[in-house]
Formats: structure tokens, C-alpha cells, sequence
């Protein structure tokens, strides 16, 4: 039985280089101004990104919110699950 190899051209770039995301789902709890605060200081977005963030979570549900590996991603998702929002790295 022979292991197959994968080609790095059928990769996407995220599995090539180990890079995640932080994923924002949208709620019914916390105010727009809770979640664009804690994006600008966990996630350190300007204040037009948090909004814009904040915004596509609502309308669609969902948000990646910020990319890199995982060691930066899981303070971060802590941090923001310690202040009642609901997120994922994938």
C-alpha cells in the first residue's frame, strides 16, 4: 500500500500554509457597539472594520473576523467567548 502525496497545486492556500479562521456568528444578545468593541480590541480592527464585520455577521449569518494560525487564533477565541459572543477557528 503506497501513501498517496498531495499535490500542492490542488491545495487551497489556507491548507498550504496552516492559516485558520476566526469565524463570528451572529446573535441575538450582544449590541452591535458590544461586538465592534470587542472586535477593535481583541481582534485589533479599525473601527470600520469591526463595523463592517459586525454587520456581515448580522446579514449573513457569519463573519471571518480574522486569519492566521491557530497560536493566535485560540486567545482570541477565548477572549471573545469569555465575552458572551459565539465564534470558531476553522
Amino acid at each position: 500500500m503506497t501513501k498517496e502525496k498531495k499535490d500542492p497545486a490542488n491545495q487551497t492556500h489556507n491548507e498550504q500554509e496552516n492559516i485558520l479562521d476566526l469565524i463570528l456568528y451572529n446573535d441575538e444578545v450582544n449590541t452591535f457597539e458590544f461586538v465592534i468593541e470587542t472586535l477593535i480590541e481583541v481582534c485589533k480592527h479599525n473601527p470600520e472594520q469591526a463595523e463592517q464585520c459586525a454587520l456581515l455577521a448580522h446579514i449573513k449569518g457569519r463573519c471571518p473576523v480574522k486569519n492566521g494560525a491557530a497560536d493566535i487564533l485560540i486567545p482570541m477565541k477565548s477572549e471573545m467567548t469569555l465575552r458572551g459572543l459565539t465564534v470558531t477557528i476553522e
